[in-house]
């Protein structure tokens, strides 16, 4: 169980700078550490973070139809001001874009702008943005650097964070991909306040996640002040974002290729994985549907890890009270749901592993749960 870290710093020893308006989540890696920067308005001095990293002066920033019309001028213009190059690049928004294709596509336009392996990757946006723009550099040129500034709740607490990278195949999510840290990554909160409702309601899902398998006091906050993180006031988005860095950001440090720990940060994700690549990405969110796999793994822990019955319960109204959704409804069939699961990361010889809750803030990965469990459970989570 990972506990709550001394003022300051965390369980790790990594260090929480507060300098003003801004604090600093570090990402203890040896020489891949990089800072989680965390403010308000800071896009417009974008360029100030990147400089003492020194990258290469020729940068490209890739966005999507969403987010570049309202911050994409804003941070070339930071970036120009201080001598770089910048190009802006944007896909669709939407997990469409989340393949190989796009991917193909963003790379054969990076050797027509000059980039090399000093140069810089910028994403701007969301999770697919995110996870998009990373294996872009990841891939280009055998690696070259990257910067992450996510713009919705989601990104912020999770997908900006540890290097995960990759897109989606028909088949599944993220089954395409490669581990590549970024060098920083820019947390402005005030980009939270042209985030529409139901995205923010998506983010917040994996910030319920956290507090579930990792800090049960954390949970208990949420609990308490869910609403609070919700209306974006201040102090509460700040609290839940820098908890959520610090709890990731120690599981990364420890297991930062998901050879062990760093798998209990798929809980809800078997299901809800499964969930999206049924509906071909379309209509269902990210974290609407880890909402819904979090309900799902919560039932299967009571019976096969030793959940309260009362801890479930807690967390499948605090996965209500958000206004996520905690029932698959009549769309997804039992056979179709467990034959998409064994295509899921974590699966061994097509045996479904899920990460279950021993209780609130602490896990188990277990392959004990048989299809049997997971039909009756999809079955009372209709």
């Amino acid at each position: 169980m990972l506990t709550e870290p001394p003022e300051g710093c965390n369980a790790n020893g990594m260090s929480l700078l507060k300098t003003g308006r801004i604090e600093r989540v570090r990402v203890p890696l040896g020489n891949r550490s990089y800072d989680i920067v965390i403010g308000d308005n800071l896009l417009k001095d974008a360029a100030g973070f990147l400089q003492p990293l020194g990258l290469g002066r020729r940068c490209v920033v890739i966005s999507d139809t969403n987010v570049a019309p309202l911050y994409g001028e804003m941070l070339c213009e930071s970036l120009r001001s201080a001598g770089f190059e910048v190009s802006l690049l944007t896909v669709h928004a939407g997990e469409a874009s989340k393949s190989l294709r796009q991917a193909s596509r963003l790379l054969e336009k990076l050797p027509g702008l000059r980039l090399d392996r000093q140069s810089v990757v910028v994403a701007l946006g969301g999770g697919v943005v995110g996870d998009l723009a990373g294996f872009v550099a990841a891939t280009y040129l055998r690696g070259i650097n990257f910067i992450q500034i996510p713009t919705s709740l989601l990104a912020l607490v999770d997908s900006s964070v540890g290097g995960k990278t990759g897109v989606n195949l028909p088949q599944g999510k993220n089954l395409v991909g490669a581990f590549y840290q970024p060098r920083l990554v820019i947390a402005d909160m005030a980009t939270l306040k042209t985030l529409p409702k139901r995205e923010l309601r998506s983010g917040f899902a994996e910030v319920i996640k956290y507090g579930a398998i990792s800090d049960a006091a954390f949970f208990r906050w949420l609990e308490r002040d869910y609403r609070r993180v919700l209306r974006l006031e201040g102090a509460a988005i700040r609290k839940a974002v820098r908890r959520c860095c610090e709890l990731k950001a120690q599981v990364v440090s420890a297991d930062e290729h998901e050879s062990g720990l760093r798998a209990i940060l798929n809980f809800g994700h078997t299901v809800g994985h499964a969930m999206e690549a049924l509906v071909e990405y379309e209509g269902l969110l990210h974290g609407e549907a880890v909402a819904v796999g979090m309900c799902c793994a919560a039932c299967l822990s009571v019976k096969r890890a030793g959940l309260k019955r009362a801890d479930a319960v807690r967390l499948r109204a605090l996965v209500k009270a958000s206004g996520l959704p905690t029932q698959l409804g009549n769309r997804f069939a039992a056979a179709a749901m467990l034959e998409a699961m064994r295509l899921d990361k974590k699966a061994r010889a097509g045996k479904v592993r899920f990460v279950l809750l021993k209780r609130l803030g602490a896990t188990v990965l277990s392959d004990q749960v048989t299809d049997a469990d997971v039909e009756e459970v999809l079955h009372v989570c209709r």
